[in-house]
């Protein structure tokens, strides 16, 4: 018999929940300093959360 995988690790944020987390980093950061790693991370989180929301829309009857 088959069963269905469980994911491992966090779930990955909604596109507005990693919004949000961008402009906090934005807005919370320090003089001129650029936390490009944070942000990137951020940045590829609401992409990945936008297609799978997108994907979800699309196959809706």
């Amino acid at each position: 018999m088959y069963s269905t995988l469980r994911p491992v690790g966090p779930a990955r944020p909604s596109a507005a929940e990693a919004n949000e987390a961008i402009r906090h980093l934005v807005e919370t950061r320090v003089a001129d300093e650029w936390p490009s790693e944070a942000y990137e991370f951020l940045l590829e989180e609401w992409a990945a959360a936008s297609r799978a929301e997108i994907a979800e829309v699309a196959a809706a009857p």
